[in-house]
């Protein structure tokens, strides 16, 4: 009875504090004379054990009215219920949708300025959802779980700021249950004795094992994997592509790169290797043979008059290409630093959109992973694409003689549509020229 009543009284509140307060004294009130009333019944009653219960179920719930109440009249002027939305930011040009890769919040966690709800995985890129809100606060709801496709724009997650916030935060968990009592349990008769199986028959002939299941993972393809195969796969099916290869002597690359490497470093503070040789050489060739920087569109041919060379890396997600803007107007500095800024976003999972849109032409190493030889896969919607390839010293002919020289094949993979072999042809021999003496990068030969 008396926990009917605390609960017809509770449910009288108001949205006014004041009044909630008034009727919390009246409910008050009447609990207490019902409690007289119960302690007065417990001698004459025949279940004075229901009784004690039903009395220390009211007092526990009227201890946490009382505490409730005290709250509220601390913690009503700050309670503006300030809410922050966190939504599915800009992904770049083109780019409107992606897959939610992993949600790094949940409902009760503080957030405070940039930290990081969950991340998207579009074709290209990893984006990161940030909390932008100046004021720190509680995810009250999150909105999103992995694997869903979102849209720009899109809610993520709620967070409240303020004393908004403190009400958002998860309550202490109840204390568990308290262990069951053990029951005693008769033990089992002993079975009647069975009579013996038949032993099997003896095989009539070998018989060959069956093998039972074999360990396999199955992992879904990330959008990037994905992207990157529909556009390789694409390249092939529509570029008729062809490759040509040649061998670099790279002795005075090396010679370069081991006399001025300190001076260099101590400089620009950056270490001289032996892509941004690659990456110079390949300007310098590209503004020599304009077709190879060239693209077919529809019935037209477009010359661009632009050098914006991609560097492909690899990622633990897959392969990103970065481009390097105006690399011919760079210097050997300029290149390096590039490509070390570029290469660490890309690893980090931290690169845009910008930072690889467009591109006229690529270049990938797997040298840096022992390949010899290889035939690179045009980066559409390109036209060619340059691989290089490991270091090995072999025996060449030089000026009639044997000689050990430190050499490297690298080749040309291009759309035969557009670059005519002989096109392909040159253009690997000025980068082989280039590299084989850099003087002619300050000469222009």
């Amino acid at each position: 009875m008396a926990l009917r009543l605390f609960g017809r009284r509770a449910g009288q509140l108001g949205s006014s504090l004041a009044q909630a307060t008034r009727a919390a004294a009246v409910a008050t009130g009447e609990l207490s004379a019902s409690c007289s009333e119960l302690f007065s019944r417990q001698s004459s009653t025949a279940s004075s054990s229901h009784v004690r219960e039903e009395l220390a179920a009211f007092g526990a719930a009227n201890a946490r009215f009382r505490g409730l109440l005290h709250v509220r009249g601390l913690q009503t002027s700050a309670l503006a219920m300030d809410a922050f939305e966190v939504q599915v930011p800009s992904m770049g040009e083109s780019i409107s949708e992606g897959t939610i890769a992993t949600v790094l919040k949940k409902p009760g966690d503080p957030v405070k300025e940039d930290d990081i709800i969950a991340q998207i995985e579009t074709d290209k890129v990893t984006i990161d959802v940030k909390y932008t809100g100046k004021a720190s606060g509680v995810i009250s709801k999150v909105l999103i779980n992995a694997a869903d496709l979102v849209k720009v724009g899109q809610q993520v997650a709620i967070v409240e700021t303020g004393g908004a916030a403190a009400a958002a935060a998860p309550a202490a968990a109840a204390p568990p249950p308290p262990a069951p009592k053990p029951v005693a349990v008769e033990p089992a008769k002993p079975a009647a004795p069975k009579a013996p199986a038949p032993a099997p028959a003896a095989p009539t002939g070998p018989s060959s094992p069956t093998p039972g299941p074999r360990p396999e993972r199955r992992v879904k393809m990330t959008r990037l994997r994905m992207r990157v195969a529909e556009r390789l796969k694409g390249a092939q099916n529509t570029y008729a592509m062809l490759s040509t290869f040649n061998e670099v002597d790279m002795s005075a690359a090396i010679e370069m790169r081991s006399t001025y490497k300190e001076t260099f470093l101590e400089k620009h503070n950056v270490k001289l290797g032996f892509m941004s040789v690659f990456v110079k050489a390949a300007a310098h060739a590209l503004q020599e043979v304009p077709s190879v920087n060239a693209v077919i569109e529809g019935d037209e041919i477009i010359f661009r008059d632009f050098y914006d060379i991609s560097i492909a890396v690899a990622t633990p997600k897959g392969l990103v290409v970065p481009v390097l803007r105006r690399a011919d107007e760079l210097s050997f500095a300029d290149v390096e630093k590039t490509i070390n800024a570029l290469g660490k976003k890309a690893r980090d999972g931290t690169i845009g959109i910008d930072d690889m849109a467009g591109g006229t032409f690529t270049i990938s190493n797997g040298g840096v992973y022992g390949s010899l030889l290889s035939t690179p896969i045009i980066n559409p919607p390109q036209s060619a694409i340059l691989g290089m390839h490991a270091i090995v010293d072999r025996p060449v002919v030089v000026k009639g003689k044997i000689e050990i020289r430190p050499m490297m094949n690298i080749a040309l993979t291009y759309d035969h549509r557009l670059i005519d072999g002989r096109e392909a042809v040159t253009f690997l021999r000025r980068i082989k020229d280039v590299v084989e003496d850099p003087r002619r990068l300050l000469l222009d030969i």
